[in-house]
């Protein structure tokens, strides 16, 4: 009788907080304060697809923000990686590079486990970028593709979409055109592998006027612009255990996502990451001016150049 007790009471606090045993949680993975205010706002961005996605029926959305999910234990942050152990799906938006959240310690090991039980890995933004010596090759196994120093390139332009694939990810999605920091040249699977490109677009000449290095160009993606080539910018991958990714590589701007057919393509393709189903209209959802200007960082405006 107790125990028949026990799981009532359990089973209605669930349902009093809009949680049912078979919802799927979503981890949205926050990265640190980054970059100047309006930019790399990792935290107030899953914030806001927490609450774009609030009541989706299935889903469970979790945001840590920091990196990772800790607990306290003697009174001090630890990572909490069993937070991780139930989840569907795994979102990172994060600052890249050696400062990637993923690459300290033995956080790749700990993913690692989540994909081979099935589990799906996201990135957006500069979180595609881990570095070549330490994620790169999981990236490229985990999501399908991921930036590359001295090979993929970072500079701001106009992704003109114009059209657009059949898929679940662009499902209510209409042709776009959105300033942002699209990376591109990426570098994917051998033979593009059970990846799928989603959102394409020809870069401009003059996203090669700064010279080359390890994020602004080289001589391959110069003789790609130069062809006209069009550029992969956002892709969705399926692995052999069953789990999916997909990378983003805009949202550089907090602001654009006010924009309706980006905000329903990356909420699209985190619930198709949970294996949910997407649908026919997409996600629908609503950012207001207040919503975009909440959470936002603590951060000081850039000093002038004297």
């Amino acid at each position: 009788m107790k125990l028949s007790l026990t799981l009532a009471f359990i089973a209605a606090v669930f349902a009093a907080g809009g949680v049912h045993a078979a919802d799927k949680k979503i981890v949205l993975i926050a990265g640190k304060p980054s970059h100047g205010p309006g930019a790399h706002e990792h935290r107030a961005g899953c914030l806001l697809f927490q609450k774009c996605l609030a009541g989706f029926a299935g889903a469970n959305v979790v945001v840590y923000d920091g990196g990772w999910p800790t607990k306290q234990v003697d009174g001090k942050a630890v990572d909490d990686d069993a937070a991780l152990d139930d989840a569907a799906a795994i979102v990172f938006y994060s600052d890249g590079g050696e400062k990637h959240p993923a690459l300290v310690g033995d956080r790749l090991a700990v993913l690692g486990r989540q994909v081979k039980r099935g589990a799906g890995i996201g990135a957006i933004h500069y979180a595609v970028e881990p570095t070549k010596e330490k994620g790169q090759a999981e990236w490229i196994d985990w999501i399908g593709g991921a930036f590359e120093i001295h090979w993929s390139v970072n500079p701001h332009w106009d992704g003109d979409f114009k059209t657009l694939p059949v898929h679940a990810t662009t499902r209510g999605v209409k042709p776009f055109t959105t300033r942002d920091e699209w990376y591109f040249n990426m570098r994917f699977r051998p033979g593009m592998k059970n990846v799928t490109p989603i959102l394409e677009a020809v870069p401009l000449a003059d996203t090669m006027s700064r010279p080359d290095g390890k994020h602004s160009g080289n001589p391959a993606v110069r003789e790609q612009v130069a062809k006209k080539v069009p550029q992969t910018v956002m892709w969705t991958s399926e692995n052999e255990a069953g789990g999916r990714g997909f990378g983003f590589t805009g949202g550089h701007f907090h602001a654009s996502w006010q924009k309706e057919d980006q905000r329903k393509l990356v909420l699209n393709a985190i619930v198709w990451l949970a294996h949910l189903e997407v649908p026919a209209s997409g996600v629908v959802s609503s950012v207001s001016d207040a919503a975009i200007a909440a959470n936002l960082d603590p951060k000081s405006a850039p000093k002038k150049k004297s």
